[in-house]
């Protein structure tokens, strides 16, 4: 049996909010004892776009030397947490490209049986941060996953008010990630670890 679960935590963010979610969902899983990588995906808009905007251009400086994902990443994992800002109520293009990458370790049955779970960020309360986290959770479906959301399991959660995923909402950019987002954030990072240490548990069990 090992001693701990994987958990890799894979996000794109732009202006640096959902990296903050990120961040505290890696850290918190690392203290409840997971192994964990933390990875952006690949950026798909132009130089010129990213330089366009002080808080984009300031962000990719900033996260310069964060690994980028790739599907081994996702192999290795017990758990995948994945993060998005929101796209007119669905997630970014950039992890979507990644997503998609995934095509041929899905056909394998390689994603199937793992622990998976969704956070973003939107720029208002209602800019769709549960239409993003529910458009996430078809693809665990289609993945064999097993979707482990936060759910009103613990009162930091009647707080945040979200069940889906951790999901903060930025006012148009000028709202940094809060004490409220991040203590949802950390129910969810326990939560998956938890229940992907039974999961494994079981797996090593009935081999």
């Amino acid at each position: 049996m090992k001693d701990e679960v994987r958990v890799a935590v894979i996000y794109y963010s732009a202006t640096g909010h959902v990296a903050d979610i990120a961040l505290e969902l890696a850290e918190t899983a690392e203290k409840a004892g997971a192994e964990v990588r933390l990875r952006k995906v690949r950026e798909l808009a132009p130089q010129e776009a990213v330089e366009s905007n002080p808080a984009w251009s300031a962000h990719a400086a900033a996260t310069a030397g964060t690994p980028v994902a790739e599907v081994e990443d996702v192999l290795w994992a017990d758990a995948v947490l994945l993060g998005s800002p929101t796209r007119f109520g669905n997630i970014s293009a950039q992890l979507k490209q990644f997503m998609d990458t995934l095509g041929g370790a899905w056909r394998r049955g390689e994603l199937a049986d793992k622990v998976y779970s969704g956070f973003t960020s939107t720029g208002s309360p209602h800019g769709g941060n549960e239409s993003t986290l529910l458009a996430l959770t078809h693809s665990f479906h289609h993945f064999g996953g097993i979707v482990v959301a936060p759910g009103f399991t613990h009162p930091d959660k009647f707080l945040d008010g979200n069940p889906y995923g951790t999901a903060h909402h930025d006012a148009g950019g000028t709202e940094p990630v809060g004490d409220i987002t991040r203590r949802a954030a950390r129910v969810q990072a326990e939560r998956v670890v938890r229940l992907a240490q039974a999961v494994t548990a079981v797996s090593d069990g009935s081999r």
